[in-house]
């Protein structure tokens, strides 16, 4: 039986100890969230400067990184060989900075030794990058103030904590209003059974036979509820595809539960917001994307074209680093009960899996 330390412990093990590359655990492409649209020049230029040997350590297995990040504050919760935040080095420049905290000694000890190389690479007087030890389910006490952060970011790790909903609170706590967590994940099709919580198999392989994260991923509107809870706005899905298993122990112990790895995008809006529908339109303002900027995999912004939205979505946009790109005018018009029951049904990763047609065939969550 797996308990909630033995999992970390396991997990801290695996990767600090047992991997020497990412090739280790089978890892495909770059990504595992499929989306209509490639990524921004600017993160595939980023992530093609990172140091080979960074890159070489990356267990990540998706690719998020929102737009708009020069001169914000990033956390990167799992930051591992620190690949991630070498990139976000980059987009945030100078007068931004990252954090990376990870909970393995060895990872964060490798990800240092490259803070001088990333800092003349990118030409900056003072390094912008710091890596912290420590647990993403307490982040104050590894040194992360509250209210302290623009960007929460996390790549594929939530799925190896047992406790979800410490870990989102503690995101939560470290935004700053409009703040947002965007983040890529692995996903279930149904609540996981205890009897799979409870098997170390499912969390961390313990051969070439690899099943981690299926023990711990959580039933996909699960996190819509979890988000509420704390005070985030209702998830926003970016990308998905689905995720093979081939082993067929791996198969078995599965049953009819299937996976998919889907990258969601949170805001944390002022407390009490006022919801009323409004008019928005997006201005171009951002320089990658001057025609139109793709919210989310539901909203498509046109420059120039006026459309509703919805309270939250005003909330959002309002509240949030997005709010200078768009002339927000609220409606008179209040959003009623009825215009506010949620229909989820949008926010389904294995939905847009399908429809965008993409699985995972090599992924660190799977077995070949």
């Amino acid at each position: 039986m797996a308990t909630s330390e033995d999992v970390r412990e396991n997990v801290k093990k695996y990767y600090g100890k047992r991997l020497e590359s990412s090739g280790d655990l089978q890892t495909g492409a770059a990504s595992c969230g499929s989306s209509c649209r490639p990524a921004p020049r600017s993160v595939t230029e980023a992530l093609s400067e990172v140091h080979p040997e960074v890159t070489k350590r990356f267990f990540g297995c998706g690719l998020p990184f929102p737009a708009k990040l020069e001169g914000c504050r990033v956390l990167d919760l799992g930051s591992g060989s620190g690949r991630d935040c070498y990139a976000f080095s980059k987009l945030v420049g100078p007068n931004g900075h990252v954090t990376g905290i990870d909970m393995t000694q060895e990872l964060i000890t490798a990800a240092r030794q490259y803070v001088q190389y990333h800092q003349d690479k990118f030409g900056y007087k003072e390094p912008n990058v710091t890596f912290v030890q420590g647990y993403m389910e307490n982040l104050n006490e590894a040194g992360i103030q509250s209210d302290s952060m623009d960007v929460v970011i996390s790549n594929c790790v939530i799925c190896l904590c047992a406790d979800k909903r410490a870990v989102l609170q503690q995101a939560y706590n470290v935004l700053k209003e409009g703040g947002e967590l965007y983040f890529s994940d692995m996903f279930a099709s149904k609540i996981i059974p205890d009897h799979m919580k409870q098997d170390a198999v499912l969390w961390v392989p313990v051969s070439s036979d690899l099943g981690e994260g299926m023990g711990g991923s959580l039933f996909w509107p699960d996190l819509i509820s979890l988000a509420h809870s704390m005070g985030f706005s209702s998830p926003h899905l970016i990308s998905a595809s689905h995720i093979v298993v081939y082993n067929s122990e791996l198969k078995a112990k599965a049953g009819d539960i299937s996976y998919a790895s889907g990258t969601y995008r949170l805001f944390k809006l002022p407390r009490s917001p006022a919801m009323s529908n409004a008019t928005v339109t997006y201005k171009g303002t951002l320089a990658e994307f001057p025609d139109q900027l793709d919210f989310d995999s539901s909203h498509c912004f046109k420059k120039d074209v006026a459309v509703q939205v919805n309270g939250e979505m005003a909330a959002v946009l309002q509240s949030s680093r997005f709010s200078s790109d768009f002339k927000i005018q609220m409606l008179d018009k209040q959003e009623s009960k009825s215009e506010t029951t949620p229909e989820y049904c949008h926010l389904n990763p294995f939905l847009l899996a399908d429809k965008l047609g993409s699985s995972v065939k090599q992924c660190s969550k799977t077995s070949k």
